[in-house]
């Protein structure tokens, strides 16, 4: 019997390694029962990530992102820091006709200023601060309502005709808010990365930062 043509492969390119500059704009941490984060003077890093912080752990439960296990599934934590850039947040902004948005609304650990289209640094790149922490890059993280209904949350948005006491409030689902579903489409490859502990320590507003993208593999 013959076997099968395999399928011609498909065209590869290899793209350089590149090392880009970067300053950190803010840290911040969250404590509280949600990814919701606030500014502190400093974070400090150990190989759980962010101690204190919602997201840190060696470990988490899978969800919606790993369909290919059971959901709370343990397994290993990639998602321990959510970086995102000063430039990306205004255009988010400005996409959905706001003045700025909050990193801590969305969850941010760090925001870094100074690379262009932050969130297409490739998975594997690595974050070298000045102090001397190392982290490495998972990879994109996509917009979801979630973090577009913390943002209507914020600012208080209502649904078209329909106002809220602050009872009312508390129990509302932001996440059906028109920003909510602005936030997912305007964010797209603008949301940041999520990265884990390398090598830790403490990083503080104003540090600078190396930005080592490896040699890049296009299959």
């Amino acid at each position: 019997m013959n076997k099968p043509e395999r399928p011609p492969l498909a065209p590869r390119q290899i793209v350089p390694a590149s090392k880009l500059s970067a300053r950190v704009a803010g840290v911040l941490k969250a404590t509280g029962r949600d990814f919701v984060s606030r500014p502190v003077d400093r974070l400090e890093l150990t190989y759980e990530g962010v101690k204190g912080d919602f997201h840190a752990g060696l470990t988490r439960r899978s969800g919606s992102r790993e369909p290919w296990y059971a959901r709370g599934t343990e397994m290993r934590n990639e998602r321990q820091l959510s970086i995102l850039s000063v430039e990306e947040l205004a255009a988010i902004a400005e996409a959905m006709g706001l003045n700025r948005i909050e990193p801590g609304w969305i969850g941010a650990n760090i925001v870094l200023e100074g690379v262009e289209a932050m969130t297409f640094l490739p998975p594997r790149t690595l974050l070298m601060f000045e102090g001397g922490v190392t982290l490495r890059v998972d990879g994109a993280n996509g917009p979801c309502r979630i973090a577009g209904g913390s943002i209507a949350r914020h600012l208080g948005a209502r649904r078209t005709g329909g106002g809220l006491d602050r009872q009312d409030a508390a129990e509302f689902d932001w996440t059906k808010t028109d920003l909510a579903f602005a936030f997912v489409e305007a964010a797209r490859m603008k949301r940041g990365l999520v990265a884990w502990v390398e090598r830790g320590g403490a990083i503080e507003p104003g540090e600078d930062v190396t930005v080592r993208v490896w040699e890049q593999w296009i299959y």
